[in-house]
């Protein structure tokens, strides 16, 4: 038995970005923490995504997708990107790089990536992907997972 698996998964340190999943005109924007890098030849991150979700057909559809690193001051976006809303892509400045997936603007930096492969992960999928271009965008520390309390709700799909 785990005790509080909910709290100690927090203590695993990583970011929260946001990824921008599009298919040609469709495009998505979801809140994710579970991104790292798996290989440095060829540069590549892995993506964690619930396929019952829509951003997961706009990205097994289209290949293609962004990571974007948000800031520690931006936990409101994390929020906005986190929720269910009809139309999530509004109010954002948005760019596009070498796939066409949209990238945030607002972010500290981005990473523009084409699907490798996947894999399953239990409830999730895992979403191998070959970064093909990137920048910094402006200047500040990285927003962290632990700092986010429960705002994707994890602790209620631990099994205790």
């Amino acid at each position: 038995m785990i005790d509080n698996p909910d709290q100690l998964a927090k203590l695993i340190s990583h970011g929260v970005y946001v990824i921008g999943v599009s298919d040609g005109e469709r495009q998505n924007a979801f809140t994710a923490a579970w991104v790292m890098q798996v290989s440095f030849d060829p540069f590549l991150l892995a993506v964690s995504i619930n396929p019952e979700h829509y951003s997961y057909q706009l990205l097994k559809a289209g290949g293609i997708c962004t990571v974007n690193v948000l800031g520690r001051d931006q936990y409101a976006v994390a929020e906005h990107f986190g929720r269910s809303v009809k139309d999530k892509m509004a109010g954002f400045d948005w760019r596009t790089g070498v796939t066409g997936a949209p990238a945030l603007s607002c972010g500290l930096a981005y990473f523009d990536c084409r699907v490798s492969h996947y894999a399953e992960a239990g409830d999730h999928q895992i979403a191998v992907c070959e970064v093909l271009a990137g920048a910094m965008l402006h200047a500040g520390q990285p927003l962290l997972y632990n700092q986010t309390g429960d705002l994707d709700g994890s602790s209620e799909f631990y099994k205790t």
